[in-house]
């Protein structure tokens, strides 16, 4: 296409994505993209930006510490989409983009003059990508609708927490960064379809349809046999053992020998090989139905071992397992440092800085994080220079009467 991308290296490369998003559950989406190189224009009101320039945990200077994650790799541009001026100018970035990212309350392009029909006449490859609480169709389209409420309707929150207290919600905005993740995964299909047909299309990520699509098998059980899942704490019903058990030091260790050859892994390393045959655990079934007296028995031995010779012990046997870890843990552990699953990067305010890396690992084609989160209207300049060949003077009065 014309002006060619500017972007890191990945399998995305040479790729242009406009993301019109703000918080999480659009921005996620293209975080992922520009982790593959893509390059990702991110399209900010002017004066004020993305919101989740604010949100997070924040350091004593009163910067977030969330943003220089999810914006990572992204160029920031200012304009004012609330304008038809704006509006004209996004229409003539999108005529050379490859996709149109965006998560704002369905209708909402629509009313800016941006809707796909529109945009599709000035650029038939354009894939457009759409996520919202509920969807761009249907009753609920509407509704304002964030990632907690996604997380209820979708069915998470009631089977998650401890069954004597109220649904529990995830330590992170779980139902948010999963709309995005299938939203990437849409995009990607619709890529190969257009390089297939020349044709873009619409793809449509609901947060409570990506949540309701990572809940197994709920639908069917009640289906079938009327059963509903409940809230069940740290195990799940009849899968056993699998758990998280005390160690005498005061550790935790996550053990998972629910299937019978790892059972009988686990006996032989309790030095108990008869548990293995026993009629009461040799089966699946009739471990689960012994669920809360097998975790019993197991924890009386965890309990006499400490954490490390405890996973070490595991690891001989081949038995499953892991502690349960905190950043501290996951800083310090050798595995995560040679896959460079935590890298440090470089940032103009904060310095050094460590974040999760890219995931996942491409042998021919990786990913990589190449820029910092950009600060508001950083790349205007420069993208209205290169794409749409404003001069000085035109940036000057779009600056001076809120435009850009």
């Amino acid at each position: 296409m014309a002006n060619e991308p500017k972007t890191g290296t990945g399998p995305l490369a040479g790729l242009r994505l406009i993301e019109m998003g703000t918080l999480l559950a659009g921005p996620f989406c293209g975080q992922l993209m520009g982790d593959f190189g893509a390059e990702v224009l991110k399209v900010e009101p002017p004066g004020q930006g993305d919101p989740m320039r604010e949100w997070g945990r924040e350091k004593s200077h009163g910067m977030s510490l969330w943003w220089p994650v999810v914006a990572r790799n992204k160029k920031s541009v200012t304009l004012n989409l609330r304008e038809a001026e704006g509006q004209a100018i996004a229409r003539d970035l999108i005529a050379k983009a490859d996709f149109l990212l965006e998560n704002f309350r369905p209708g909402t392009l629509e009313r800016w003059n941006l809707s796909y029909p529109e945009l599709q006449k000035i650029n038939p490859r354009l894939i457009m990508i759409r996520v919202s609480g509920f969807g761009q169709t249907g009753p609920y389209a509407k509704r304002a609708g964030f990632g907690a409420v996604g997380e209820a309707m979708g069915g998470l929150r009631y089977v998650c927490g401890d069954p004597a207290t109220p649904p529990s919600r995830m330590g992170i905005s779980i139902g948010d960064s999963l709309a995005a993740t299938f939203a990437c995964v849409g995009a990607l299909s619709a890529l190969y379809y257009r390089e297939r047909t020349g044709q873009g299309q619409v793809v449509d990520s609901a947060i409570y349809e990506a949540v309701l699509n990572m809940m197994e098998s709920l639908i069917t059980e009640y289906d079938k046999t009327g059963y509903v899942r409940e809230r069940t704490g740290a195990i799940l019903p009849n899968v056993a053992p699998s758990n998280v058990y005390p160690t005498r030091d005061g550790g935790m260790i996550l053990i998972a020998a629910n299937q019978d050859t790892v059972f009988g892994r686990l006996a032989e390393a309790m030095r108990r090989p008869e548990l293995a045959k026993d009629e009461r655990y040799a089966t699946h079934t009739a471990r689960g139905m012994r669920q809360q007296e097998l975790d019993d028995l197991i924890a009386d031995w965890t309990r006499t071992i400490d954490a490390a010779p405890l996973e070490q012990l595991m690891d001989k046997f081949g038995i499953p397992s892991g502690k349960i870890y905190r950043t501290p843990e996951m800083l310090e552990d050798a595995h995560f440092r040679a896959r460079d699953a935590i890298v440090k990067t470089m940032h103009p305010k904060f310095g050094e800085l460590r974040m999760q890396n890219v995931a996942p690992k491409l042998s021919a084609t990786p990913g990589g994080i190449h820029s910092p989160a950009p600060e508001l209207g950083q790349h205007s300049e420069e993208i209205y220079r290169s794409l749409l060949n404003f001069d000085s003077a035109r940036i000057a009065d779009l600056r001076a009467r809120g435009i850009i």
